[in-house]
């Protein structure tokens, strides 16, 4: 079995490495470019492409897929009887999706057709599922439209945040995948049900911006759901804040206010109940739980985050 692989994020590192422990032959790994990060801007490859290059593999960063003869060619020249792709990051054209001898595979983080997108993992902790998922797809020309070929669910456990549950429903995905390949000829794709579907769309950093007349509970999920990026944040005497970990608490008062202080942690009202804060970030400080926070920092009942 010959297989090119397209995924680039953190995500897709499990699947990749689940095919070849299975004894699976990636022929190319296909990941987006090097981005800038940090301070210095310098480029840094995507995790896909590290993994990759530590286990030997071809890799292939076209600029872009969609009316790229060059890089329709160059995956070709693989003959793949699979291309299978986790989180590569873009919608593939149909002449791509034509070259393997049995099926393009995509592996979607969410349990299609909820969560159709590129966020579904954030979005899943966000609105307040109780479940979520991996599906294999035998992709189409859609937005994560193709029939379903196996889906296994996981629940969302209260304290999870993207990187937790990511970090399983990647485990997830690679096993899913090599039962996927390995059974693929048993398999009857089903269509999905189109008239229920769900978006995830790309999350944008004013995403994270807290409006504390929102209900407490709705803050917490985007707690949760923004971290690591872009993460919830709030301004506070005019320096960003960005909140890593809260409680959900009854109390009551005026939107934005903090209305309670003790030595480990602060409470801030909203339209309903109030968040206790107990992990932060105070702009140009390190991430730190709030007790460390207020030993060196002063907050009073009745100062507003805004």
């Amino acid at each position: 079995m010959k297989i090119v692989f397209m995924g680039t994020p953190e995500i897709a590192v499990p699947t990749l490495d689940k095919l070849l422990k299975n004894g699976m032959s990636v022929s190319l790994v296909v990941c987006q470019p090097d981005k800038p990060k940090g301070r210095g801007n310098k480029l840094q490859p995507p995790p896909v492409k590290e993994y990759a290059i530590a286990n030997n593999l071809e890799v292939f960063q076209p600029e872009k897929i969609k009316n790229n003869t060059d890089a329709i060619e160059k995956i070709k020249s693989h003959s793949p009887d699979f291309i299978v792709v986790a989180a590569y990051g873009k919608i593939l054209p149909k002449e791509l999706l034509e070259i393997p001898k049995y099926a393009p595979v995509n592996v979607h983080f969410s349990l299609l057709p909820k969560y159709r997108g590129a966020a579904p993992v954030n979005w899943a902790i966000i609105n307040g599922e109780s479940e979520t998922g991996v599906t294999t797809m035998k992709m189409d020309e859609g937005l994560d439209t193709g029939d379903i070929l196996l889906v296994r669910k996981e629940p969302i456990s209260p304290e999870d945040t993207t990187v937790t549950l990511s970090e399983r429903l990647a485990e997830i995905g690679g096993d899913l995948l090599v039962e996927t390949l390995k059974n693929y000829s048993n398999i009857t794709p089903k269509p999905q049900d189109h008239s229920n579907f769900t978006y995830a769309p790309i999350i944008k950093k004013e995403d994270g911006k807290i409006d504390f007349k929102k209900p407490a509970i709705i803050i917490e999920r985007m707690i949760r759901g923004f971290t690591p990026w872009p993460t919830a944040y709030s301004h506070f005497k005019g320096k960003m804040v960005k909140f890593f970990s809260a409680s959900v608490s009854d109390k009551k008062g005026e939107a934005g206010t903090i209305i309670e202080v003790n030595k480990d942690s602060f409470t801030v009202a909203c339209g309903e109940g109030a968040l206790r804060i107990l992990e932060l970030q105070f702009e140009g400080k390190n991430r730190m739980d709030t007790k460390s926070f207020l030993s060196g920092f002063k907050v009073n009942i009745g100062e507003i985050f805004e």
